[in-house]
């Protein structure tokens, strides 16, 4: 087994955590860049190293699949612990367990509580479920790594209560730069789709009002659609059964060669296998084949299931980002979705880092008559965003300098560095959402920065690491960089220390006036030579 470059950081990193004392730990892969390999090579050095492993999952399919990946990928063999079966009659050192059988106390006190020294949970955003959680805290010594595709905000900040960090994040776009998954199109169909009475049920909108919702438009969307997805293998995530139902039928009268999977389906694995050799050309499902189950050739998502949820969308369009011979692209169909206060997962999710970005995305999206290339309108966006942010801060800085604060806004200083990771920064796990220290504030301080506008521990422990590293690589100062842009010298933060030094010094000896010679709009300093 050969391990892609990203696979084998995610997998030295795992182990690092482990070995450094976080024994709870997350990687974070998207929907196609294998991390069922990720985990078995990590579990074949647990096994090298004596360790019994238990992979955790909540489907049988997962558990089949796990335990075929795992062998295929490191030639080990696992026992199964599921109704009928236990691993305590084997001798094989991983099991592949189902939740709702070890969930239960009675088969927990079967086993010694430090009988597994490793565990694994796929699709690890389940983690925080109480049944889950029955497990975990029973074999509570097990070094425990998670797994999950991109998850959400609110799934971080829950996910941040049991796991102590993150070992390793692989993003969708570096993904599709690296070649590894296929570049993703969104194409906002003009159709708009009022959804603002939809309730929410924990913390996601209600099926049954969704598909109550939906229903007057399901005969429009079918036509719409023809002119979309002719010629693509197009997969449909739907509300409810009932619903996948009908419209499989509406979009069968309308000339597609249309089927339906939903969980009670008893021929479900004879129609997922016509859908990939090509008998159909639409797949419609309920919810079904969000997890575990791939099909590279699909190269068209429609997504009737909003949600707010980023992990759940993320895993709806993963369905369609794999490789496969001839395919150039993922074509994502969005709709004019009417919220009305409350917000949803549209395309420029999978990519953006912030609501901010996100919404500059969604507008050139559905601004344009053709499918947009995501990574594009990323670069487009951001742009936009820099350019409101720098507008807006052109008139804090105004205010700013009626208060002849001494100390630099962090704004200003983000701004002027081109720091859009800080810019967009979210606390996720429980210590960042903590306000500041006093040793944190008054570290800022005397780096120069006004400490008071910086809401959260996690977010002030950002901005002292890249003062840090700014300060070990030679560069401007945040007294540098509020004097100089004062006197209206541009990303001074791009400056070296020495160059504004320089420049501060020529002011200095002209009566701390700006030299005749130089124009601060236009001033770029010499380049660092060497």
């Amino acid at each position: 087994m050969e391990l892609r470059p990203y696979q084998e950081k995610a997998r030295r990193r795992v182990e690092e955590e482990w070995k450094d004392g976080r024994a709870k730990t997350l990687l974070v892969l998207p929907t196609g860049t294998g991390k069922t390999i990720v985990f078995s090579a990590i579990t074949k050095d647990a096994v090298m190293a004596g360790r019994h492993v238990l992979i955790l999952a909540h489907r049988g399919e997962l558990l089949e699949q796990a335990a075929d990946k795992l062998q295929k990928a490191t030639g080990l063999a696992s026992s199964l612990e599921k109704a009928g079966s236990s691993c305590l009659d084997s001798w094989y050192m991983v099991t592949v367990g189902s939740v709702q059988t070890l969930m239960r106390q009675n088969r927990l006190d079967k086993f010694p509580r430090d009988y597994f020294q490793t565990i694994i949970i796929d699709e690890a955003h389940h983690a925080i479920s109480t049944s889950y959680q029955n497990i975990l805290q029973y074999f509570d010594k097990a070094q425990v790594l998670g797994v999950t595709a991109t998850p959400d905000r609110s799934d971080m900040k829950d996910l941040g209560e049991f796991f102590d960090s993150i070992a390793y994040e692989y993003s969708l776009p570096s993904a599709i730069r690296d070649g590894y998954l296929t570049p993703i199109k969104a194409q906002t169909i003009p159709l708009k789709l009022d959804i603002s009475k939809v309730t929410i049920s924990a913390g996601d909108f209600k099926a049954s009002d969704i598909d109550t919702a939906l229903d007057p438009y399901l005969e429009q969307i079918a036509a719409e659609m023809k002119g979309y997805c002719k010629g693509r293998k197009t997969v449909i995530f739907l509300p409810l059964v009932s619903t996948s139902k009908k419209f499989t039928e509406l979009l069968q009268s309308h000339g597609f060669r249309a089927a339906e999977v939903n969980g009670e389906s008893k021929d479900r694995a004879q129609i997922l296998a016509d859908f990939d050799s090509g008998k159909y050309d639409v797949l419609c499902n309920s919810m079904l084949l969000t997890e575990g189950w791939d099909c590279p050739s699909v190269d068209c998502i429609v997504i009737l299931r909003p949600t707010k949820s980023r992990g759940l969308y993320s895993q709806m369009v993963g369905r369609g980002t794999r490789l496969f011979p001839g395919k150039k692209e993922l074509l994502l169909l969005d709709f004019l979705w009417l919220t009305g206060r409350h917000e949803l997962c549209r395309p420029a999710h999978l990519l953006a880092k912030g609501d901010e970005l996100a919404a500059a995305m969604t507008r050139r999206i559905e601004d344009a008559v053709v499918p947009l290339d995501l990574e594009e309108v990323e670069k487009k966006a951001s742009e936009d965003v820099i350019r409101e942010r720098e507008e807006a801060l052109a008139e804090k800085l105004a205010l700013m300098k009626k208060r002849k604060r001494k100390l630099v806004d962090p704004l200003q200083f983000e701004m002027s560095i081109q720091a859009e990771d800080l810019s967009s920064y979210v606390p996720s796990f429980g210590w960042e959402l903590e306000p500041p220290s006093d040793k944190q504030k008054k570290d800022l301080e005397k780096y120069g920065i006004f400490p008071d506008e910086i809401q959260s521990a996690g977010k002030a422990s950002q901005i002292l690491g890249r003062l840090h590293k700014r300060a070990y690589e030679g560069l401007s100062t945040p007294k540098q960089i509020r004097f100089l842009e004062s006197r209206g010298f541009q990303h001074v933060g791009m400056w070296q220390f020495e160059s504004a030094k320089k420049l501060i010094n020529r002011i200095a000896f002209n009566g701390w006036r700006t030299p005749r010679d130089i124009d601060p709009a236009s001033y770029q300093p010499e380049k660092k030579e060497g």
